[in-house]
C-alpha cells in the first residue's frame, strides 16, 4: 500500500500513545521543517463521518513541534504553551493529508511556528503555536 504514499515520506518513528490509533502515519524532513502525512481513513473521522478537527490540531501541534525542534538542531525538548487553529475546509476519507509547518522564530526559552494542514493539497486548516523550550530528560532505562 506505500504506492500511495507521496514521494519522500517514509514511516513516522516518533509514536506516542495519542498517535498509535491514526497510524501509519508519515513524515518527510526538508530542511527546514518536518512534514507529517497520512492517508485519511474511518478511524480519523467524527460521528457525521467527517475527518475531526481534533485529529488536525493534534497533528499540527506534532508538526510544529518536531519542526522547531529540528530548526533547533535536537538539542531540546519543547513543551506547547498554546495553539490556534482555524478550519477552512474539509476532508475526506482517503484523501492525503500533509502538515506542513513553517518555524516563525527561534529562541533560548521559546519557538514560533505556523502550519498549513492540506487534503491533496487543498488548505483545509491553518494554526499556530507557541513552544517553550525545555532542557531534554536523559533516557529511562
Amino acid at each position: 500500500m506505500t504506492e500511495d504514499i507521496p514521494e519522500g515520506f517514509e514511516r513516522h518513528t516518533r509514536r506516542s500513545p495519542l498517535t498509535d490509533p491514526w497510524e501509519p502515519l508519515y513524515s518527510k524532513r526538508t530542511d527546514k521543517a518536518v512534514i507529517i502525512g497520512l492517508r485519511l481513513a474511518k478511524p480519523h473521522t467524527n460521528g457525521r463521518g467527517l475527518i475531526h478537527g481534533g485529529l488536525l490540531a493534534a497533528l499540527a501541534d506534532n508538526a510544529m513541534g518536531h519542526s522547531c525542534a529540528h530548526a533547533m538542531g535536537g538539542v531540546s525538548s519543547l513543551v506547547t504553551i498554546s495553539l490556534a487553529i482555524d478550519f477552512v475546509g474539509a476532508a475526506e476519507v482517503g484523501q492525503w493529508l500533509a502538515v506542513e509547518s513553517d518555524v516563525v522564530k527561534t529562541g533560548r526559552t521559546i519557538c514560533f511556528a505556523q502550519s498549513l494542514i492540506k487534503a491533496d493539497g487543498v488548505v483545509i486548516a491553518r494554526a499556530n503555536a507557541t513552544f517553550r523550550v525545555v532542557p531534554k530528560k536523559a533516557p529511562v532505562s
